[in-house]
């Protein structure tokens, strides 16, 4: 019973997180009005890297706290953390030089690799084990919608052709964007949810 109840609470906690991102998604819109571009330096895509910047810190801090399930949460930490890197582009290859933020992106990865080989628990079993929880499912449905969904939803032509001599490019924005914030709100709740289930699970040990 306790743990149902718990459940609910979850729920609903990331019931009230996912309203409130979207009352902030709308709010940019209602404060700018027909100035609104929802482009590269909005409020909206200020969040998608704070959402992947806390999601890839939770995950790691999870790493931590199980070794069994270290490499898994490690390959999906790094994962997250190369969409921050990715998110960023931009500003690394003005503000550092061209190509900076792939530099980063493969040091990331063989720092990881580097990493993995190093456990003693083996990579395959660990991701077995982590698939099995439910943060895995929240957390494949979060990528597909940043990696897949709103690249596809917001394809520019699209839009033009659905909109036709009416293409307002803003809408386009409003699209791409909000779904793309839905899937890094979905991998905060991730996140989350794997670091409730780890710690439940390490206090349940104790006793």
């Amino acid at each position: 019973m306790q743990s149902f109840a718990m459940l609910m609470v979850r729920s609903l906690l990331y019931l009230l997180f996912i309203v409130g991102v979207t009352h902030i998604f709308a709010m940019e819109g209602y404060s700018q009005l027909t100035n609104s571009d929802y482009g590269e330096h909005s409020a909206t895509e200020q969040m998608h890297n704070v959402f992947a910047f806390i999601s890839c810190v939770v995950f790691f801090i999870t790493a931590k706290l199980s070794q069994s399930l270290r490499p898994a949460v490690v390959i999906v930490g790094t994962l997250v953390g190369l969409m921050l890197i990715r998110e960023f582009d931009a500003f690394l290859d003005d503000n550092f030089f061209d190509g900076a933020w792939q530099v980063l992106v493969y040091s990331a990865i063989a720092v990881s690799t580097l990493y993995l080989f190093k456990q003693p628990y083996p990579v395959k079993a660990s991701l077995v084990e982590y698939s099995r929880s439910s943060s895995a499912g929240i957390f494949l449905s979060g990528i597909l919608v940043v990696l897949v969904f709103s690249r596809l939803f917001g394809r520019g032509s699209f839009w033009e052709a659905v909109m036709g001599d009416g293409y307002v490019r803003v809408v386009k924005n409003i699209a791409e964007e909000g779904t793309e914030l839905i899937g890094y709100a979905l991998l905060v709740i991730a996140a989350v949810e794997f670091l409730w289930q780890v710690v439940s699970k390490k206090r349940a040990d104790k006793v």
